[in-house]
């Protein structure tokens, strides 16, 4: 698998990497409901054996649980992955999410990402949420210190606005972007997308098989049998009027992957790797298994016709 130079890092990246979002399993806010750590940790054994060199994780997935489990996963091995965690979001005794990125609170988090991740460096520390927006340039000015320190080694931002990153890079270099990007969700292709090939921000989209929904397995059946817990219930795209016309893209994408041997969601994630400023993609995983539905992604490119027909689903 080809390796991807991300932004103006030294970081030689695979087109895919492993997210952890579900793998916080149960139990808050935004959970992708129960989930079970063995799995959780047979599926970043899978992807690492099958050649993938990094994993997106965050301390708010499962509030510190999927860190904890990413940490586990890696103990003892001597070779680590390239481990890319973030900050901004923080919770309360009472497991109540808040947000910050007061100077004390990005330096907190990042020592309780060190520790769960059991590790001496970051290699990849990212803005979460430009939230709260008045505390964005206090956030990125303790980041670039961070870096300075030698606590993270490089520094990106995440969910930001053209405005934000123009912010962000007056006061320091951003080396990576991470936006949610697929074929239902394209509000980056007509700015972002381009002032990051312009100045080197590297892209890492998330989301690229739309949580699930473009893998070519998610039914009305499977939808209505998700946890209480799993935010996804909660979002339009998979609830009418959106979800019949969000199925049958899908057919589109089984019949456009089918002609080369790839699955749906393969051919989801290739075309977001379509576009030349996106670095790679994240892949979420809850099992070994499911990584067979997706690991083609990384060498599989759509012809310009098959994009066009896939976008005409649409």
């Amino acid at each position: 698998m080809e390796l991807r130079q991300l932004g103006n890092s030294d970081l030689k990246i695979t087109p895919i990497g492993i997210g952890q979002w579900a793998m916080g399993g149960g139990g808050w806010a935004f959970s992708w409901g129960r989930q079970d750590d063995a799995e959780s940790i047979a599926a970043i054994h899978a992807g690492l054996d099958a050649g993938l060199n990094w994993i997106d994780t965050a301390p708010v997935y499962g509030l510190g649980h999927a860190e904890e489990v990413l940490g586990q996963a890696l103990a003892g091995m001597s070779n680590k992955p390239y481990l890319f965690t973030k900050c901004a979001r923080c919770w309360d005794e009472n497991r109540q999410i808040y947000k910050s990125l007061k100077r004390d609170s990005v330096r907190r988090e990042c020592e309780e990402s060190l520790r769960r991740l059991q590790v001496d460096v970051i290699d990849l520390y990212q803005m979460h949420w430009p939230e709260p927006d008045e505390e964005v340039e206090e956030g990125w000015e303790t980041m670039v210190r961070l870096k300075e320190e030698g606590k993270v080694r490089w520094i990106g931002v995440s969910n930001f606005s053209l405005s934000q990153l123009r912010r962000a890079q007056a006061i320091g270099p951003v080396t990576s972007l991470q936006p949610p990007y697929n074929l239902l969700a394209r509000d980056i292709e007509a700015e972002i997308l381009p002032y990051c090939q312009e100045n080197g921000v590297g892209v890492l989209a998330y989301s690229p098989m739309h949580s699930g929904l473009l893998t070519g397995k998610m039914t009305r059946e499977r939808i209505e049998q998700l946890d209480d817990d799993d935010h996804r219930k909660r979002r339009p795209q998979f609830q009418e009027p959106l979800l019949t016309r969000n199925l049958a893209l899908v057919e589109r994408l089984r019949a456009v992957g089918a002609r080369h041997g790839r699955t749906p969601g393969e051919a989801a994630i290739a075309w977001v790797l379509r576009r030349p400023e996106v670095t790679a993609a994240i892949v979420g995983l809850r099992s070994a298994a499911q990584l067979e539905g997706v690991i083609g992604a990384g060498e599989f490119r759509l012809a310009e016709q098959e994009v066009a027909e896939i976008e005409a689903a649409l």
